[in-house]
């Protein structure tokens, strides 16, 4: 029984361990896909021209035009942009399809409290060999005490 619970414990922390894994990855990937968004908008900031979107408001600010990029150019760049984000957002989507679903209340609460048991447990097997090291630790200081003492007293030679 205890290798058995042994093992299904072992199994229980390999998966956690996997999943842990998984968030990681998934921080990872949210990271470089913010950092995809800022040079995205840091690109689209410094490299477009204004244009008038309306005719009631003038255009009233141009960029140097050897800073611009031109309009294929910048539509090209655009698209490599966008398809840069949608392969890292499908990336994270796989990543937290991949995590497991989350456990129901009650298991949580069943599995919990039989780690607090198995903690009882462990906790009630190391003070009793805390208890019995300390014995033997009494017990071998005795015994050195009294050999010494044997051998201090000249009349009784041992």
């Amino acid at each position: 029984m205890v290798t058995t619970t042994t093992t299904a414990n072992s199994y229980v922390m390999l998966q956690e361990l996997s999943n842990m894994d998984r968030i990681t990855q998934l921080q990872d990937e949210i990271q470089q896909l913010l950092q995809i968004m800022s040079s995205s908008i840091a690109y689209l900031t410094s490299k477009a021209n204004f244009l008038q979107v309306s005719p009631d408001v003038p255009i009233t600010k141009q960029r140097n035009p050897e800073k611009v990029d031109t309009p294929d150019v910048f539509e090209d760049n655009k698209r490599e942009l966008v398809t840069d984000l949608m392969v890292k957002a499908k990336q994270i989507e796989y990543l937290i399809n991949s995590l497991p679903q989350p456990e129901a209340e009650e298991v949580q609460a069943k599995r919990l409290e039989e780690l607090e048991q198995q903690m009882t447990q462990a906790n009630e097997e190391y003070i009793r060999a805390l208890n019995r090291a300390k014995s033997l630790h009494q017990r071998i200081s005795q015994v050195l005490k009294d050999m010494l003492n044997d051998t201090d007293d000249p009349e009784n030679p041992g």
